[in-house]
């Protein structure tokens, strides 16, 4: 079993940034690729960015291209998600995710799920 951790999130002026962590515990990380999702009010959960086991691939949604930096590093068994620009539309519960299928990955269909983190982003 991983348990996953998320931190980071808050309250940010448009803008701003945030850093939000994923750690991992009870196994280690680096066999599973890693994804962040997010759900806002009244809104399915969605695909915001994902990254290879290995660190080597990383894939993002159109919403958040250029503004978002995914990363991983194995040895600490974390993994970021580095945002930037905020904007009101990306307040959200931000969750990670873990699964060893990366297209079962970026579908949100993942063995393991964090409790979220919650990212409120003002105008």
């Amino acid at each position: 079993q991983v348990q996953l951790v998320e931190s980071g999130g808050g309250l940010v002026q448009a803008g701003g940034s945030l850093r939000l962590s994923c750690v991992a515990s009870g196994r280690t990380l680096s066999p599973y690729g890693v994804g962040w999702f997010r759900q806002a009010p009244g809104k399915d959960r969605e695909f915001v960015a994902v990254i290879r086991w290995n660190g080597k691939r990383t894939y993002y949604a159109d919403s958040v291209k250029g503004r978002f930096t995914i990363s991983r590093d194995n040895a600490k068994n974390t993994v970021w998600l580095q945002m930037n620009s905020l904007k009101p539309d990306d307040t959200a519960v931000y969750y990670c995710a873990a699964d060893g299928d990366e297209d079962r990955l970026r579908l949100g269909v993942c063995d393991y799920w964090g409790q979220g983190t919650q990212v409120t982003v003002s105008s």
